[in-house]
């Protein structure tokens, strides 16, 4: 009989999109698959192929807001699990996280069969240990843990990133528009308002449409980068949710957006990606996962790696480096103007 797997991943949207992959090997080869979140991944979670039964709780040792721990609480969460009665547990983090606190409530649970990648020692936490080197790709990371299980991706899977099939959209008969998302999970790895508002401008100007995009925080910022009411502009800041965005991308000719969650939503749905890439955390293990895109920041700075919240030095120099005129040649490389008209006046025929 195929186990019932679960697969940890407790951090936010975009890690969990990346654990998309590993957890359609999983879904290949297991009865079920029941993905444990946190709730900054829930609505990620939601759109994953794969993925038969959720269950969310905030961890306290991921969460970059974290509650106080209660006993009571964590108890309650042992008792959750083991109700699951799961077979095989992966447990995946990046390469600055510990998987040992999941791994303990899973053992608590009596789930009989642990991995993860450690560099801590486990004692007796862990039956496999896994080690990788220090350059895979996150998407690759995943997929290397799932596969000391014997889960692979099954024959005709590219192992790109995907969320389910999306509804039909209408055709609006339109140009093909730019996404510009200004936002991203911590200001360090942001372009400023500023730029990001020239480069609307600049796309404008160019004779294209554009649309940008943020989350119910960021309003306040997608205001400002979409300027004044433009027919060419529509600001969407606050008015989707992770679906409702995922549409929003795929019907995009290129996104411009940082190191955030809507970048992998982006290479999920196959729409190409100018990523304005702040080192904080190593390109090649966060870089968009197999779509066309262009990487663009100092990637070798001296304080690369850093994982800062608020960049340390003054002007931000890693990102802020990073030109209006520059970001116009990544779009202009990826989606061409000319091509992408001639497309749209082919579908309105």
């Amino acid at each position: 009989m195929k186990p019932h797997v679960m697969v940890v991943r407790l951090d936010n949207d975009g890690d969990v999109l990346l654990a998309g992959p590993a957890i359609r090997a999983l879904a290949a080869g297991a009865s079920r698959v029941t993905l444990w979140c946190g709730p900054r991944g829930r609505a990620a979670a939601e759109l994953l192929p794969g993925v038969d039964q959720i269950l969310e709780h905030r961890a306290e040792w991921i969460d970059p807001e974290p509650e106080a721990v209660s006993a009571a609480e964590t108890s309650a969460l042992v008792d959750r699990l083991a109700e699951l009665h799961v077979d095989e547990a992966f447990v995946l983090t990046s390469f600055h996280q510990s998987p040992l606190p999941a791994a303990l409530l899973l053992k608590m649970a009596e789930v009989p069969f642990v991995a993860a990648i450690s560099e801590d020692y486990p004692g007796s936490l862990l039956d496999v240990r896994h080690r990788v080197p220090n350059d895979l790709h996150e998407v690759e990371r995943s997929l290397s843990l799932v596969a000391t299980g014997g889960y692979h991706l099954p024959a005709g899977d590219d192992g790109g990133l995907a969320v389910k099939a999306l509804p039909p959209q209408a055709e609006s008969g339109e140009d093909p528009y730019v996404v510009v998302h200004p936002g991203a999970s911590v200001p360090a790895r942001s372009w400023s308002p500023e730029r990001n508002a020239a480069l609307v401008e600049a796309l404008v100007v160019s004779g294209r449409r554009v649309v940008v995009t943020g989350g119910p925080a960021e309003k306040a910022l997608t205001s400002f980068v979409a300027g004044e009411e433009r027919v060419a502009v529509q600001d969407l800041g606050g008015r989707t949710d992770l679906g409702g965005l995922s549409q929003v991308l795929a019907g995009a000719s290129v996104v411009v957006v940082g190191n955030t969650g809507p970048a992998h939503l982006a290479a999920a749905v196959g729409t190409p990606v100018v990523s304005l890439y702040a080192p904080t955390v190593p390109a090649v293990r966060w870089r968009p996962w197999r779509v066309p895109h262009v990487l663009l920041g100092i990637q070798d700075i001296p304080c690369a790696g850093c994982r800062a919240k608020l960049c340390p030095v003054e002007g931000h120099p890693c990102i802020e480096a990073v030109t209006v005129e520059q970001v116009m040649e990544a779009v202009e490389a990826l989606a061409p103007r000319e091509a992408a008209r001639g497309l749209s006046e082919a579908a309105a025929r």
